[in-house]
């Protein structure tokens, strides 16, 4: 048992506490640890990862955990942890210094300051000692504690430069270029070359789901649905779609999306689980399912949608973070005597305890051995359908350190059909052999030990998700995809927004965060709000994100040549206030406030909000000019500004049963650029009245809820039967 605690013992980050035990005298970011660097004159060796992080584990394990390799560290710098989740600021100023540097950038990531916060030397994992063609972390150290001690008046100014050169880069400029159906058409094209047209994807190996490329894809074919463009377009959106939801990637069992696949086959992942990514990709397959009414994507759909519910929702319906990617194998969990958590039976971050060697994906491989024990006569077909093999089913080449050997992954190598077809039996039946398997299978594996939680509550992504439940509510008519949305924004309007102060924070996790929100956590939850109001109908999540709306102009907005910084600018430690140019793993705050703000002025008929959509887009024209594909989602907002929005308003009671049967024809249909409103004659009528007087005229017709299907409040003849008003909407 280590003997050691350093200052992270008082923080709440589960990715701190995880380091509060090594014997490196690790503080938090703030400004103890910049004045210590000061007064001694030491240069500050900072650490930025998060809790789930594979690489992060193998890093402090090799090397925060070793006596020898804290001593130099403590010796000779002053050294700083960082979770990215937590301070996606400081993560962003020093990821670009090291990507810029290096070429290159992920977790964890290492980077060495003056006391002043300038960086002058970054990388990522760094082995403890010379291998991967990378040098040993102590012989690292040791070289830049003696170059330091020998001109560290050098090494400051040399700081200073990259500063001002991050700085000019950060400030942006280029020539800015008109945007139109023909950025679009560009985007597409460039797009398409990179398609995967065997496996489904874009690139190669490593491959990543990006769900911003699929929002843009979608967008593409409802845009012009009878064109090569729009055909084509649908066709790489469902094909990676099916791709992913058969691979190993997919969870099979318990539901929801690894992060990614380490091959270009979507087979072997890394195991680790995002909140963000079952946000997007169920969205992604709901969209899916409204284009082509095809169950499996409703299967899907539901699978991530159920699996967030059961092993990511506090029991005040917040959304916890991510799982990990590493657990500790069946076998060992034997000789483990480590106390957990009683009620959830993960380990208790910061634990004092003895160390147990983890290994990736231990929770969720198989040997086909243990399937035969738990399927009996059924695990032939089983074992058929999910590609296990005697030997193990993961190719070496995707196993370089041979974690899986004599392991499966499971991955559906056929459909039920043509496993059925095999076998010669009934579809049917089959496929009601193989869920119950996979029960069977689920409750197998939920005795082994799991994964660590990463339960703190982040605002953004938690907005992501409640449009996630909103979304499935609408297309799956799901009553209890509504109650998660409306829990986790009571959650969010009641434990992570000051009331006070009127704004947002980053997270929650045994108390609200002293970190004040970002342009993302503004954007998300604001989109978030959208979807539950066209969801629910209840005004108050309307007016909350007119509310959110106003704030988040006031701290991010860039006035003078438009978009969203990413912070306040108000925090000295961060040297650089920077806008998010590009549409990843998570989509630009800029990307998702652009759409939001056409919503909002389609329902409040606002002209200063569609005058910074217009300044957002163009901020970012540049960056679209040279490179369209950068910012699929900024795209997604730009074809909702080019087309004209339909406004659909239903008059009538919302539990009338007239009324839910025009509301679940709407949500049959894809229909990407519309706003959905409510003329209940009520509070949420008048407050729309007040913007949009058209609304008033807008009543039910022979007693009857009826709706209005409209472009700028020039309406369609007002229709009552659900089957007329589809025929309308598939125009």
């Amino acid at each position: 048992m280590s003997e050691h605690t350093n200052r992270l013992s008082g923080e709440k980050s589960p990715y701190l506490l995880q380091h509060a035990h090594n014997p490196v005298d690790w503080l938090p970011w703030g400004e103890e640890a910049f004045a210590k660097a000061r007064r001694e004159n030491k240069p500050i060796f900072l650490s930025i990862g998060y809790s789930t992080c594979h690489w992060c584990h193998v890093m402090a394990h090799e090397s925060f955990e070793s006596a020898d390799v804290a001593a130099i560290m403590n010796r000779d710098f002053v050294n700083i942890k960082v979770d990215r989740e937590e301070r996606p600021d400081v993560d962003r100023v020093y990821m670009t210094f090291v990507q810029a540097t290096t070429g290159g950038g992920g977790w964890p990531m290492s980077v060495w300051l003056t006391p002043e916060l300038k960086p002058f030397v970054g990388g990522t994992y760094f082995p403890p000692e010379d291998r991967y063609g990378q040098p040993g972390f102590s012989k690292v150290l040791e070289r830049i504690a003696a170059a330091w001690k020998q001109d560290h008046k050098k090494i400051a100014e040399q700081g200073t430069q990259i500063i001002t050169a991050l700085v000019e880069a950060a400030a942006g400029g280029g020539e800015a270029t008109e945007l139109g159906a023909a950025t679009l058409e560009a985007a597409y094209q460039q797009i398409a070359r990179s398609y995967d047209a065997h496996e489904g994807g874009f690139g190669g190996a490593p491959k990543f789901p990006r769900p911003v490329t699929l929002n843009f894809l979608a967008r593409v074919h409802a845009r012009a649905p009878e064109s090569a463009s729009g055909k084509h377009a649908l066709e790489m959106h469902l094909f990676t779609l099916r791709k992913m939801a058969a691979g190993g990637m997919h969870d099979h069992l318990g539901g929801g999306f690894h992060r990614y696949s380490v091959d270009a086959y979507w087979h072997v992942p890394h195991f680790e689980k995002m909140l963000y990514d079952q946000a997007q990709l169920a969205v992604a397959y709901l969209e899916a399912f409204q284009i082509t009414r095809e169950p499996r994507f409703d299967e899907v759909a539901r699978d991530i949608l159920d699996y967030v519910r059961r092993d990511m929702t506090a029991k005040d319906g917040g959304f916890f973070s991510a799982e990990d990617a590493d657990s500790i194998p069946p076998v060992a969990a034997v000789y483990d005597r480590r106390p957990n958590d009683p009620e959830t039976g993960r380990e208790s971050p910061g634990a004092h305890r003895t160390p147990v060697q983890k290994s990736e994906g231990a929770f969720y491989i198989w040997s086909k051995k243990e399937l035969d024990a738990a399927l009996g006569s059924s695990a032939e077909i089983f074992n058929f359908h999910y590609g296990v093999q005697p030997d193990g089913n993961v190719p070496s080449a995707a196993d370089p350190h041979a974690e899986f050997a004599g392991k499966n992954i499971l991955i559906e190598l056929q459909t039920v059909a043509e496993t059925a077809k095999h076998f010669k039996k009934e579809e049917t039946g089959v496929q009601k052999l193989l869920a119950k398997s996979r029960a069977t299978l689920l409750a197998l594996r939920a005795k082994r030990p799991r994964p660590h939680l990463d339960d703190k509550i982040i605002t953004a992504w938690n907005g992501l998700m409640i449009s996630a439940y909103a979304r499935g509510a609408q297309v799956l008519d799901d009553p209890a995809y509504l109650d998660a949305a409306t829990r986790a924004a009571t959650f969010v309007r009641t434990q992570l927004y000051d009331e006070s102060r009127k704004i947002l924070v980053r997270n929650y996790r045994e108390g609200r965060s002293e970190v004040e929100g970002f342009a993302d956590d503004y954007a998300f939850v604001i989109q978030g709000l959208l979807d539950l109001y066209e969801a629910s109908f209840d005004v108050r999540w309307l007016q909350f994100a007119i509310e959110l709306q106003e704030t988040q102009d006031r701290l991010f907005f860039d006035q003078e040549r438009g978009g969203y910084f990413s912070g306040t600018g108000e925090d000295a430690s961060i040297l650089l206030r920077m806008k998010e140019d590009n549409d990843s793993a998570e989509p630009a705050a800029s990307s998702v406030a652009a759409l939001n703000l056409l919503r909002l002025a389609q329902s409040r008929n606002e002209q200063r909000w569609r005058e910074r959509v217009e300044k957002t887009i163009a901020a970012f024209s540049p960056q679209i000019g040279h490179f369209p594909s950068a910012m699929p989602q900024l795209l997604v907002a730009l074809d909702f500004s080019l087309s004209k929005p339909r406004q659909i308003v239903i008059a009538g009671k919302r539990d009338s049963k007239d009324t839910r049967a025009l509301l679940s024809e709407v949500h049959r249909h894809f229909l990407p650029n519309k706003i959905l409103l409510l003329a209940d004659g009520g509070d949420g009528q008048r407050f729309l009245e007040e913007k949009l007087e058209t609304l008033r005229g807008m009543k039910p017709v022979e007693n009857k809820p009826t709706a209005y299907v409209c472009e700028n409040f020039a309406c369609q003849a007002p229709l009552n039967e659900a089957a007329a008003l589809g025929k309308l909407l598939a125009k």
